[in-house]
């Protein structure tokens, strides 16, 4: 803001002004960089094209598109370099000052002093001291609560370490901006802008070589640094705030971790054959590398702070024997306990870190001391400072780093986050298979019966002996997949027991998939016959439409077997489920994925009711609406009754983690309503049902299953059963190039073929967005409505099931975010630009008839939609959102008119070895991923 003022916006401004006046300053920058970099001329272009394709959206005139088609085919290969380059760089200097603008208007709304916002912890704890909570029930919660973001790997998520830097920088100094200064620190601070943004310009966005396993660690570990390491004790301190506020009393120190990270990046073997047990060892000497580094600097900053003197304090016993056992032996600070502690904490602290594998440690210690043997006996000599602080005159000394010190260590330990091991069933199957063979206990066991493996496995988890022998020969695979299991047990053994503690089971098809990685982890040490105990509980992972059916029914018989009891036992009666939400919406679309996920959660909730088991949920959603995605807060609040109950881990990918957690305050804010939408959810008395009885709600259901089965048909039909459709696929979307540009360590198929089945999800929701069809998010949610309305075998007029729809919207939680999230993938949905790409499909009467089917149900979603809301604009009840999409589309759509040119060209025009047209590509796909946001 030029002309900072007050943060609170008088009644009747425009809120969103300093926003606009954020954005016009960037792109003003920006432009003096192009100017000066590429000269008048790309500046020109890059206007030119700007103009064109806003006429091209707010006219609808064709003669904009040809001519801007025009322009583009006109253009070099280096212009069109730098005119990607520049739509890009706008995209993510626009992303910074969104993200901005939300933290002004939420300090706006703090200054003003109004009530607690929907999403956070007083307006959490406000509804449920309304609805009777005690305080006490609030406790349990947060003592026993499970909530856990898991971090996954995402091709176009991996920016570097420069650029995340340089954009950090940016998004400082904006924020100063809206500071008070004198007209000398303005001009240094658009001066400082303007260089950073230069710098970014001078800087490579993206890596152009094969990414590894190893980068994308690397890049996930960039947001512990920026956010999570301080955000999230810093969470834990707010929260402890908030209840005491709303109950009254002091403040209560949570000492269990309620919020603790995730990650499959370096485990998730499942497809990607560059996973093994040398990236998993990465993957721990990495994270325990950047939480132990952050340990040292807050130690050794912490010895800077605390110069307490006892000439002047006293302290406790217990901090002179800490201190007395430091190998400090200065006389200048003899009379400093403190200081001298931390030296002898720091010493141990890097003794550890030697011993885990850390290979560089900045500030050498001043003495040998031995390493930690865990975590908590680190937190354990800092809570013995607090203590002496606390009962000697120095209580408000703890808050400002020690406190969070401790909490940092108490949350993630020397692990940082819990990594899952993930593989697909039938490569256990076969690994198995070939351990029965040589050990010559059954020549076919891929062959058996499913009453009959069990039963074999059965009698192998009694016996003693292994299978595996150290003097056959095995297969690759075999001894890959024993190595990795054997790594997991060296990790625990090494970072303790919340390092690894998951086995994840994609493809979950029978209860012997879930029986074999109990035998895999008793051959590798994981499963102790004579303890009755494994180290990684066994998850199943449900990902398609017939997988979630029998979901419930699995289960029932994996939790019946006398063995799998007592396990679940010694796991605190408490057993995860993993729920796939993209493959379920690839295999059935975006109304029956939702519906089928409901179902079987409903299921789940009863099975483990009568087992007596804890039902904990993960989430495996993306990114995009199609995949799961859409506000956490609003799907964890309209999860069913009894499937959230303090439990619940979650994927975070894509654009999504840099969205939320590329910006410290966005972060916590994110964290938060992680937090508070799983307090109300466990606590709220029927949280997803509010607004219906019993009854209604009976009658509801009924009506989503008839829609949902008539949406199944829609879909399936157009996408597995229309002839051509997948060609129309792989020509009218980036597909190809997302695959054969090697963005990601993971291959883009399964299989080297062109199955839409052998497909990824995350590539192909990724692909329509990327074209702004945004198919998945939407498509035969019409097809169902106008059927089921039409259909004279369902009881009702056309007008009385109408409002059955709308009271649906109105009162039951599900349905309203269903119809909420389809709204904002519709907002970001374009046909215009839709049908540029769709101009790539080289049979134009293929091109036509499955566009034109494409269009006729786009527009009929609108309308249905709009008939059962009663909302004639996207995002009516969301005007911020749909303001920041709008403002977003300036340096969208030249990005995608960009991106249909160069895949044209590599296509068409025998570029396809030209690296100035892959990387064009490459940089227009990360471009409009960001702007979009949500797309992976």
């Amino acid at each position: 803001m030029d002309n900072p003022a007050a943060l609170v916006v008088p009644a009747g401004a425009d809120k969103d002004a300093p926003l606009k006046e954020d954005i016009r300053l960037l792109g003003r920058l920006l432009g003096d960089v192009l100017r000066d970099q590429e000269g008048d001329a790309v500046f020109d272009i890059v206007e030119t094209i700007r103009q064109t394709a806003v006429r091209f959206r707010r006219d609808d005139d064709p003669d904009a598109g040809e001519e801007l088609a025009t322009l583009l085919h006109k253009l070099t290969r280096e212009q069109t370099i730098s005119v990607v380059r520049a739509f890009s760089y706008f995209s993510h200097l626009a992303n910074i000052a969104e993200d901005q603008h939300h933290n002004r208007r939420r300090r706006a709304h703090l200054l003003k002093g109004s009530a607690p916002r929907s999403g956070s912890i007083g307006y959490a704890l406000g509804k449920l001291a309304e609805a009777g909570i005690k305080r006490e029930a609030v406790d349990e919660f947060f003592r026993d609560a499970l909530i856990s973001p898991v971090l996954t790997a995402h091709p176009t998520e991996v920016q570097r370490k420069s650029i995340l830097d340089a954009e950090h920088d940016i998004a400082r100094l904006l924020a100063e901006r809206d500071q008070p200064q004198t007209p000398k620190e303005r001009r240094r601070n658009e001066q400082l802008l303007h260089a950073r943004i230069a710098t970014l310009w001078q800087t490579r966005m993206l890596r152009y070589s094969k990414l590894t396993v190893a980068d994308e660690i690397d890049n996930a570990l960039s947001y512990y640094r920026i956010t999570f390491l301080r955000e999230v004790p810093a969470l834990y301190d707010d929260i402890a705030l908030e209840v005491a506020e709303q109950y009254g009393g002091e403040p209560q120190a949570a000492h269990a971790s309620f919020l603790q990270m995730g990650s499959w990046i370096g485990g998730d073997r499942d497809g990607n054959p560059n996973v093994n047990a040398d990236t998993m060892r990465h993957a721990l000497t990495r994270q325990s590398t950047t939480i132990l580094d952050f340990y040292l600097d807050e130690v050794h900053a912490l010895g800077a702070e605390l110069s307490a003197s006892t000439l002047l304090v006293k302290v406790t016993p217990a901090l002179e024997q800490l201190a007395d056992a430091s190998p400090d032996a200065s006389p200048h600070r003899s009379d400093e306990p403190y200081r001298r502690a931390l030296i002898g904490i720091y010493a141990r602290l890097a003794a550890t870190a030697r011993e885990v594998g850390v290979g560089h440690i900045l500030r050498k210690e001043v003495g040998h001391a031995a390493p930690y043997l865990d975590p908590e006996l680190f937190a354990a000599d800092l809570e013995v400072l607090a203590d002496s602080l606390r009962q000697n005159h120095g209580a408000m000394l703890v808050q400002p780093r020690l406190a969070g010190l401790l909490r940092a260590a108490r949350i993630f330990g020397f692990h940082l986050a819990s990594l899952d091991m993930r593989q697909s069933s039938d490569i256990h199957e076969r690994v198995l298979a070939e351990l029965f063979a040589r050990a010559g206990v059954e020549a076919d066991y891929a062959g058996m019966k499913e009453e009959d493996k069990r039963a074999l496995i059965l009698r192998e988890l009694a016996q003693s002996r292994p299978l595996f022998s150290p003097y056959e020969s095995y297969g690759d695979e075999t001894n890959s997949e024993l190595a990795i299991l054997r790594c997991a047990r060296e990790i625990r053994l090494r970072y303790g027991p919340r390092a690894i503690r998951n086995y994840i089971i994609s493809h979950t098809e029978t209860v012997s998939d879930l029986l074999e990685v109990l035998l895999l982890q008793k051959e590798t040490g994981l499963m102790r016959v004579s303890a009755g105990a494994n180290d990684a509980m066994v998850i199943p992972l449900f990902e398609t439409i017939p997988d979630l059916q029998r979901a419930a029914g699995i289960m029932d018989e994996w939790m019946s077997i006398p063995l799998v009891s007592s396990l679940i036992g010694k796991q605190g009666r408490l057993q995860e489920v993993m729920l796939g939400y993209s493959d379920s919406n690839k295999d059935g679309g975006f109304l029956t994925s939702n519906w089928e996920l409901y179902q079987a959660e409903l299921k789940l909730v009863e099975v483990f009711e009568r087992h007596q088991v804890k039902l904990r949920l993960f989430h495996g959603r993306g990114g995009t609406v199609g995949r799961g995605g859409g506000p956490s807060y609003d799907a964890i609040r309209a999860q069913p009754p009894g499937t959230v109950n303090g439990q619940i881990r979650l994927t975070e990918q894509g654009e999504i983690i840099a969205s939320k957690f590329s910006n410290p305050e966005i972060g916590r804010r994110n964290l938060e309503l992680l937090v508070a939408a799983t307090l109300e959810a466990s606590l709220t008395p029927n949280a997803a049902g509010s607004g219906c009885e019993a009854e209604r709600l009976k009658r509801f259901e009924s009506v989503m299953a008839e829609l949902s089965n008539r949406a199944y048909k829609a879909y399936r039909d157009l996408v597995y059963e229309t002839p051509g459709f997948t060609d129309y696929f792989f020509e009218a979307t980036p597909i190809a190039e997302i695959a054969e540009l090697n963005l990601g360590s993971r291959p883009a198929s399964r299989k080297s073929t062109r199955r839409i089945e052998d497909l990824r999800a995350i590539p192909w929701g990724f692909s329509w967005g990327q074209c702004r069809l945004l198919l998945p998010g939407w498509f035969g949610f019409a097809s169902s409505v106008t059927s089921w309305l039409g259909d004279d075998n369902v009881d009702g007029d056309r007008e009385s099931k109408l409002e059955e729809l709308r009271a649906m919207y109105r009162d039951w939680p599900f349905f309203a975010t269903l119809l909420s999230n389809m709204d904002m993938v519709l907002a970001k949905t374009d046909l215009a630009i839709a049908s540029r790409y769709a101009g790539l499909v080289a049979d134009v009467g293929l091109r036509e008839r499955i566009f034109r089917r494409i269009a006729a149900e786009h527009g009929e979603t609108i309308r249905c939609l709009e008939a059962i809301t009663g909302a004639t604009e996207r995002l009516a009840g969301n005007p911020l959102l749909a303001r920041s999409i709008q403002n977003r589309f300036a340096y969208l759509d030249p990005l995608n008119h960009l991106q249909v040119e160069l895949i044209h060209r590599r296509r068409k025009l025998a570029d396809n070895a030209d690296p100035r047209v892959n990387r064009g590509i490459h940089l227009s796909i990360n471009g409009v991923a960001a702007g979009l946001r949500n797309t992976g």
